[in-house]
């Protein structure tokens, strides 16, 4: 089905952590029915997020969320998994979007539809928002089953992003199923003298 002026917003979660998948989510937002308080993912709290979470779900023309697993991650690299996992998105959704606007500066090659991409959008434009608020709660519930599969890592409270507790862990247990081994504080755990504990906190 193709409706006119259906525009779907595409963001990411996930793109920076040590292990876990990059999760990507579109939304075509009615434009009868606004949800007020989209904002970007990053600005809310979980809380708060769950709660526009449900009101996405249910007031939504369309919605899809889809995951990278760390696998893929490692046969193309992070950049690459998060332009698939857009594009993927975007064909999988229910109804077909006359555009897409994405969150960023890059745009995946071949999609069903015109797009933009939008540095900052996940603040701006309020169907990258809800994107964005899916993704980042899709992805974090996620992290929380991992962390029974996989115990001992954390992932439950990091999310398998970088800190020293999740340094210590995998300097511990060596890295499980789901780290991303192309990642360089993973790679080091099979080289030991590499591994640099100075790295940037996670964005």
């Amino acid at each position: 089905m193709k409706i006119e002026h259906c525009i779907a917003g595409v963001d990411e979660a996930g793109r920076g952590p040590l292990a876990g998948p990059v999760v990507v989510a579109a939304v075509i937002l009615d434009p009868s029915r606004p949800i007020d308080g989209l904002a970007d993912s990053k600005v809310l709290t979980a809380p708060r997020r769950e709660a526009l979470e449900l009101l996405i779900l249910r007031d939504a023309l369309a919605w899809i969320v889809v995951a990278v697993d760390a696998g893929e991650i490692d046969r193309i690299n992070i950049l690459q998994a998060t332009l698939v996992g857009m594009r993927r998105a975007l064909e999988t959704l229910s109804l077909k979007p006359t555009l897409a606007l994405i969150d960023g500066n890059r745009l995946p090659r071949d999609l069903p539809c015109p797009a933009r991409a939008i540095v900052g959008g996940d603040a701006s434009e309020p169907a990258i928002s809800a994107a964005s608020i899916l993704a980042k709660v899709y992805r974090d519930r996620l992290m929380c089953e991992f962390d029974t599969q996989h115990p001992g890592y954390g992932f439950a409270q990091h999310k398998g992003y970088s800190c020293p507790a999740h340094f210590a862990a995998l300097r511990q247990l060596g890295p499980c199923a789901i780290h991303r081994r192309s990642f360089a504080p993973v790679r080091a755990c099979f080289a030991p003298e590499l591994f640099d504990m100075q790295l940037p906190a996670p964005g």
